[in-house]
Formats: structure tokens, sequence, C-alpha cells
């Protein structure tokens, strides 16, 4: 072994057996793998922090635009909605924040749901020694506006003052109503109906997993609820201010002829002779003086005169006479037969009688009406647990006729029921808060029994008289034989269109149609409309199996939004929800006579007030239920003050034109619904 090799070895030997120099070599070959982690983490950290903030930044930004839309078009208002997200956005990330580049960000909305993505540049501060000069942070953002499990029942003033417009508007209050509740429509159902809205026209729909349904009670004098029920929780026998048919008897005291006519050719007739004989065909000849005797006996159908019998004092009856001249013209022996002329000439003879208890031999049997409370039986509308197709009943009222001498006017009538309804059982009282015993009416949650006391029956205004010689005449009776008039021969124009229950509409067409249905006609009467509101949007009443809950067990949502446009209007004259105000007396003091101001407590008008404030805090005590009032009208503090104690808290609005209206039905549409963050 040389020297050289000696010494080598011998130096590596003592480097082996020394350690002193090797931490500076193993700092040397550290530091490069410490520089990384540390670079790493503090531009990690940067990276976090920048993806948060942008994150944030693109959420508002998409909230805000979504809200900002509102029920309306995206575009809509000169892309009003994508600058609200854009602001926003920019006022949540700064240019350059945390040393960041220029930022990149879009958002757009599709069926509803507003989408975002936005991305910046960030350069990084240690680990572009690494070659690591810059990284892109993406994020994305959505939102929509997403309805819980909702129910709406819209409980509608169509009385006949909606025919008519609030001065400055161009269109009657029922037109605008109508766009109204469309653009209400629009923007819960997001579905575009035809009515021209603010804000634009929204589309796509709802998601499926939602359950978002609309129902409707529009409301006059009464409402058109009887097809929705069972027929089995209305009563088989009602009685009505109507008249039957009874025999009465009197004693001829005096008659009147009225004057002859002149002799009208009937036609002429032949008559075969028993002998060829000119004389005998002669011998015919009868003088045009002679009388042939009563060809109309006195009978029942024509012994009525102006309408009716009065009762206990004198009536009339009339009897056609016929007088019948014969004239011989002449003979034909060969044949033998003789050829006659017939004229002919015609009077009446009115009987006056007297009035007489019972019949005897000197008495007359008549037809008459007995005008008061009838018992009718109704089994005739229904089928089953359902109603008959026609919706008809016979009942012995009448042929319709108001001509006594025809022979229909005492028969049988057929009568249509259009739907609305006689309330159950109430009671009278100044306040109904707590609900009185006895006011099923006002019991919106029950359901009937086999009592009649709380079921319903049809309200059939064909069967209604009043009773008084004319429709105008204020004298009045309650039970009496007398002249009346009919209250209304077909009276269909009290009974508003038909309600629906909540139901999912299959598309904003037929929602559409529905709405154009909606006819101004009829009184005001608050009450009956609300109760229906509540029964049919009530969780726990007659239709609880089908309102507590969806069919999947979800939670819901209920609104009830009452809009009127006047105050309470009723008259004692109405045939309503109570019968015959002025002869029934269901809402009033039987000893009372009833009026329709607001002086006593005896008044309809306080009636349907005091019934009116106990629904309303009915619907309000419903579980998850927010009750919704709108005043449509010119300013009137007395209704609006009733109105607003009705309501919900803060959930009272009025609106004093169309376009008013539009946007106060809006502005509630956009309070129902809610926004959320879905990603």
């Amino acid at each position: 072994m040389s020297d050289r090799i000696k010494r080598a070895l011998f130096i590596l030997m003592r480097l082996y057996h020394n350690q002193a120099g090797n931490t500076l070599a193993m700092v040397a070959a550290a530091v490069l793998p410490l520089m990384g982690l540390i670079g790493g983490g503090v531009d990690m950290s940067r990276i976090y922090l920048t993806k948060s903030r942008l994150q944030q930044a693109c959420d508002a930004g998409a909230l805000a635009g979504r809200k900002t839309m509102g029920g309306g078009a995206w575009a809509a208002n000169n892309n009003q909605a994508l600058n609200a997200a854009n602001g926003m956005f920019d006022a949540n990330f700064r240019p350059g924040s945390y040393g960041s580049g220029t930022v990149m960000r879009s958002f757009s909305e599709s069926a509803g749901k507003v989408t975002g993505t936005a991305s910046v540049p960030l350069p990084m501060a240690i680990m572009r020694i690494f070659g690591i000069n810059s990284k892109t942070i993406e994020v994305a953002c959505d939102a929509e506006m997403r309805l819980p499990n909702t129910d709406v029942m819209f409980v509608l003033d169509t009385t006949g003052s909606m025919g008519s417009a609030i001065s400055g508007d161009t269109e009657t209050k029922i037109v605008g109503l109508r766009r109204a509740v469309r653009c209400f429509f629009e923007i819960v159902a997001r579905l575009d109906s035809v009515a021209t809205c603010d804000g634009g026209a929204p589309s796509g729909g709802t998601s499926s997993e939602t359950q978002i349904r609309f129902g409707f009670v529009p409301y006059a004098t009464n409402v058109n609820v009887g097809r929705l029920l069972p027929s089995e929780w209305f009563r088989d026998f009602s009685s009505y201010q109507s008249r039957e048919r009874v025999v009465v008897y009197g004693r001829p005291v005096s008659y009147v002829d009225s004057s002859k006519t002149d002799w009208p050719l009937i036609g002429w007739t032949q008559k075969t002779a028993t002998t060829a004989s000119d004389a005998l065909c002669k011998s015919t000849y009868v003088d045009p003086t002679e009388s042939s005797g009563a060809t109309g006996a006195l009978s029942n159908g024509i012994n009525e005169s102006n309408g009716g019998v009065q009762g206990h004092g004198n009536w009339q009856a009339t009897q056609a006479w016929q007088d019948t001249q014969r004239q011989f013209v002449s003979w034909t022996s060969n044949n033998k037969r003789c050829t006659y002329q017939i004229r002919s000439r015609s009077y009446t003879r009115t009987y006056t009688y007297q009035w007489s208890d019972t019949a005897a031999s000197d008495t007359v049997a008549f037809n008459a009406w007995h005008y008061g409370l009838v018992s009718f039986d109704l089994r005739g509308l229904k089928s089953g647990n359902g109603w008959t197709a026609a919706g008809t009943v016979t009942l012995p009222i009448g042929g319709g006729t108001t001509n006594q001498t025809n022979s229909s006017y005492y028969n049988d009538r057929t009568i249509t029921w259009n739907g609305c309804i006689e309330e159950r059982q109430t009671v009278r009282a100044t306040s109904y808060t707590p609900l009185p015993e006895g006011a099923f009416d006002l019991d919106v949650n029950a359901p009937p029994t086999t009592a009649p006391e709380t079921q319903w029956a049809p309200a059939l205004g064909q069967t209604i008289y009043r009773r008084g010689t004319t429709y105008s005449d204020n004298t009045r009776s309650t039970n009496d034989i007398t002249t009346f008039s009919a209250f209304s021969p077909n009276n269909s124009t009290e009974c508003p269109v038909a309600a629906t229950k909540l139901r999912q509409w299959a598309s904003a067409s037929d929602f559409d149609a529905y709405v154009d249905t909606l006819t101004p006609s009829g009184s005001t009467y608050h009450d009956i409309g609300l109760i229906w509101g509540a029964r049919l949007i009530s969780p726990t009443g007659l239709f609880a199996s089908e309102n507590a809950t969806t069919a999947r067990g979800g939670e819901i949502q209920r609104h009830v939004i009452f809009m009127t446009d006047g105050q309470a209007d009723t008259d004692v004259d109405n045939y309503q929800a109570y019968g015959m105000a002025w002869y029934d007396r269901r809402q009033t003091d039987p000893n009372t006579v009833p009026t329709d101001g607001t002086s006593t407590s005896a008044t309809l008008t306080e009636q349907v007030y005091a019934r009116t404030a106990a629904t309303c805090a009915a619907i309000k005590n419903m579980p998850n239920t927010t009750l919704w009032v709108v005043w449509f009208g010119t300013k009137n503090t007395t209704i609006e003050n009733i109105l607003t104690n009705c309501a919900s808290k803060d959930r009272f609005f009025s609106a004093q034109s169309s376009a008013a209206l539009q946007q106060t039905f809006r502005n509630i549409a956009n309070q129902i619904s809610q926004l959320r963050l879905t990603s």
C-alpha cells in the first residue's frame, strides 16, 4: 500500500470518528425543504382567506340578485337584479384583497334560480421560488326563492260595487282584482299568466318536492260552496219563506158583468135533418140574445185576481161566459142537411165572495196560496253522498206563471239549485268571543252530525216569496193569506261563482280561466265569506284529511288573503245565507224589527261585523296561519280600523287604485316567499 493511500485512509478514519462538522452540512441540505414548508403554509393561508371571502361575496351577490328580482324577470328594469348582484359582490370583495389580481364574476338566472361564478388569480409570495407563480381561485354559488309547503286561500269580495271604478282609474275594480290575483300567482307559483305584471313574467314553476296550493271563496250576499260538500251534510227537509196550496171557501155576495164584445164569425157547421123539410132546418134558429150558459165553470185555477186571495176579507173570482148565435143559411134536400153560420161573443162575470171558515152548501171552494214558512222535501237533489247531475228538485209552489187562468198556476215547479247555501243554526249575541253554545254557523271546525241544526240547506231563491203587495211595499205580514209577489222567479244573480277547495293548479291557463269567472253582483256580507274561507283552509276542520299535512307528511304554512272594497251592505229583503232577515230573524232579535243601519244592536250590519270579528280571530288561532287583509278603495277610516283588527299583526294593507292593488298583492307574495341559499 502506498503512502498516499495510507494518508487518505487515515484522514477518512479521523472524519468518521469526528462528527463535529456534520451539522452545517445537514442544515444546508434542509434549507430548501424548510423554505417550501413555510412558504406553502403562508401561501395556503392566503389562498384559504381569499377563497372564503370570494365565496361570501358570490353568495351575497346571488341573494341580492334573487331578492331584487322578486317575482319578476331577471332582465326587468334595465337589469336591475343583475346590477344588484354585481354591486353586492363588489362590496364584499375589494379589488386586490390579499394581494389578488383581477376578479372575474358572472351571475345568471334560470327558472327563478340565480347562479353565480367568480374567479381571481392569487400571486404566490414564497412558492414562486419553486416555480409556482400564481394560483387561480374559483367559487360557485346560487340562490332561489324556495317556498315551504304553502296553502293560499283567497277570500274575495265580488259584490256589485266591484263593477265600478275608483276615481282616477280607467278600469273597474274587478278587472284590477283579476290582474292582481294573477300577478300574485306568478310570483308564488312561478308560472306565467295572461296578466301583464310589474317585474316581468316568471316561469319554470316550483320544486316538485314543494306543495303549493290555491283556493278561492268569492263572496257577496252568499257563497257558492254547496257542491264542495257531501250531500249527507245537508238536511233532507228544510223550511223556506215560500207558499203552499190551501183550499178556502166563500159565499157569493155580488157580481158584475163586463162589456160584451161584437159577434165575430167562428165558422160554419152542418146538421143532418131528420126529415126533408126546410121548415125543420129553419126551426133551429136561435135568438141572438139567448145565452147558451156558462162555458167556463167556476173551477180551480181561474179564480184569483192580482196574484192571490186576500185573507179574511173579500176576494174576487172570475167566470167566463159565452153567447152563441146560429144563423140558418140553406137546406139541401138530396142529402138532407142544414147549413148554419155560427157567431159568438164572450164576456166575463166577476163575482165577489165573502170569506167562510168552513165548507157549506152555499159556499164555493177556492184554491189559494198560503204564504209563510213552509217545509219542503229536498231529497230529490241528492244522489247517494253526492248530488244529482241536473241539480233540480220539484216542489209544490206553482208552475211559475203569474196568470191565474193558466192551468199550470197551481202545478208543481222544478227548482234549480245554483250551489249557494243556507247556514246551519246560529244564535244572536252582541259578541261571539267566546263562541256561544248553539252557534254552529261560526264553528269553522266541527263537522255536522245527523242533527238538522248542525247541517246546511241549499239556498233556493226560486222558492222565496216576500210578503207585500209589491216588491217595494214596506207593509209586511208574517203569516197571512194575502196577495204577494215572488222575491225572484229566477234568483241566480245573488249567488257568486263556485268556490274552490285548495288544490295545485295544473297550469297558469287553468288558473286564468277560473279568475275570469269572477263577476261583480250582490250585497256585502263579509262574515259568510270569511266563515267559508276558514272552513276550507282549516287543518283541523271539515277537510282535515286534506289540509293537516302534505301527502308526504310535511308541515304547511297557511295564508288567508281577504280583500274587500266596501263596508258591510245589508238589506232586510236580501235572501242570504241566513234566510230572509225580515221574516226569519235568525241573526237578529225575533222581537225586534231588524233594520239595515248601524244604530242599534238589532241591526244586520252590526251582526255581520260581530260575526266577522269572531271568524277573523278563529283564523288567526289556526296553526301556522296568517290572515292578510286588503282594503281596496278610497280612504275610509271606519272600515280600515275594523279590517286592521281583523288582520294578523302588521298584515293589513290599503290600496286606493288598481295599480296599488297589484303592488300590494306583489308585496304579500314576496313576503310569503322565502329566499334560501342552496349552495
